[in-house]
């Protein structure tokens, strides 16, 4: 079955499409991707292939998953979010453990960004949360960035004292895409919690976060709310 996936996948795959995601994801010498492998799919095509396999059991879901090849992992991952949604309660404790004792494979960016609050901040919605805390003193870039996309679920409910206080956390983070992604979440606080609780967060650190992650927050204010932070945050060490 896993071969037959695969070959699937290399089938649709292109050269063209593969060159430009090995740039866009930075797989070169000394990037946060580097020695990742594209085949060249788009998600259109992996979401597709992903359906057609939604009995694929935990081991060849393994097989799949620890793969070189980014759209291999991508699948299997995909997989397990369409099987937790409709998953009894004994099998989503299956699949929230095995991708957290599988990180190591969930090693680029848009990996972590379509799953883990499908999966890990999903089944962590009326369940403690000190795991994500855990998560992100982790060393590893992508269990870091794992801990505050899980918080994506949270938020959606009205929730945000996880996602701000793993934000509070991963201030001084020296990674762009951690900035990033923390600069979603609040951006997301904002949303779905209301401005005034992005902008007491805000009102705390803005001066002190990383731009990047400050420009990712106030995307949604308007033009002068903008300028007023970024002003703010220029001109106070």
């Amino acid at each position: 079955m896993v071969d037959r996936i695969k070959q699937e996948l290399r089938r649709l795959g292109t050269k063209e499409r593969a060159m430009a995601s090995q740039r866009y994801f930075k797989t070169g010498v000394g990037q946060y991707g580097e020695g990742d492998v594209f085949i060249g799919l788009t998600m259109p095509e992996q979401r597709r292939i992903a359906k057609q396999h939604l009995g694929l059991g935990l081991p060849d879901i393994r097989k799949l998953l620890e793969s070189k090849e980014h759209e291999f992992r991508m699948v299997a991952l995909l997989i397990m979010t369409y099987q937790y949604a409709t998953a009894s309660d004994a099998k989503r404790k299956r699949l929230y453990d095995f991708y957290l004792t599988h990180t190591k494979w969930i090693n680029n960016w848009d990996l972590v960004d379509v799953t883990a609050h499908k999966i890990v901040g999903a089944y962590l919605q009326d369940k403690d949360h000190s795991i994500l805390l855990r998560l992100a003193r982790s060393e590893s870039l992508w269990e870091r960035r794992i801990a505050i996309v899980s918080t994506f679920s949270f938020i959606a409910k009205g929730e945000s004292k996880t996602a701000l206080s793993i934000a509070e956390m991963l201030l001084q983070d020296t990674h762009d895409l951690i900035h990033k992604a923390v600069g979603w979440m609040l951006r997301e606080v904002g949303k779905c919690c209301g401005e005034s609780v992005e902008k007491g967060f805000l009102k705390l650190y803005a001066p002190s976060m990383p731009r990047t992650m400050l420009r990712y927050a106030i995307e949604r204010f308007d033009a002068d709310t903008r300028m007023r932070y970024m002003h703010m945050h220029k001109y106070v060490i």
